[in-house]
């Protein structure tokens, strides 16, 4: 964790921002569940056991900003609420992100890191003349527990 705080303190220095106290929190809250998408609720619920008299606008406010510069993503999963998780400060060298693999069973959300589109993206760059910069894909399914209770009933 030590290592990755490094990186992402060097992130939002090299994009000219603050390394406050408030976005380090936020920062040490998405990385203490990796394959969790917290809501801007749960992240304040958790940042305030640390720093009691911030303020949800705070926390929103911080959000906000460290989405725009990428250093969070935000998803929409289709539960009705917008998540959040670690950006990748080296985008623009990777190009694209994971996927969300969502289980309709459980809601659980779970990473898959593999890109699949690349031979894709060609076509479209060759017939369309159109320059993909960043695709999200969703699946939707059973996870294989869901899988596995669902088989044993």
């Amino acid at each position: 964790m030590d290592k990755e705080l490094e990186r992402y303190k060097q992130f939002l220095k090299d994009k000219g921002m603050k390394t406050t106290g408030q976005r380090l929190a936020i920062f040490e809250v998405l990385a203490s569940e990796p394959n969790r998408h917290f809501t801007a609720e749960e992240i304040y619920e958790k940042v305030k056991q640390r720093w009691p008299e911030i303020g949800l606008a705070t926390v929103y406010r911080n959000i906000q900003k460290l989405s725009e510069f990428g250093a969070i993503d935000k998803l929409n999963l289709g539960d009705g609420f917008v998540r959040y998780e670690i950006g990748d400060p080296d985008r623009d060298k990777a190009r694209h992100h994971h996927h969300h693999l969502i289980c309709l069973e459980c809601g659980g959300v779970f990473t898959f890191e593999d890109d699949l589109l690349e031979q894709l993206e060609g076509r479209i760059r060759e017939t369309m003349g159109f320059i993909v910069s960043d695709h999200e894909v969703k699946f939707y399914g059973r996870c294989s527990a869901c899988s596995q209770s669902l088989a044993g009933k």
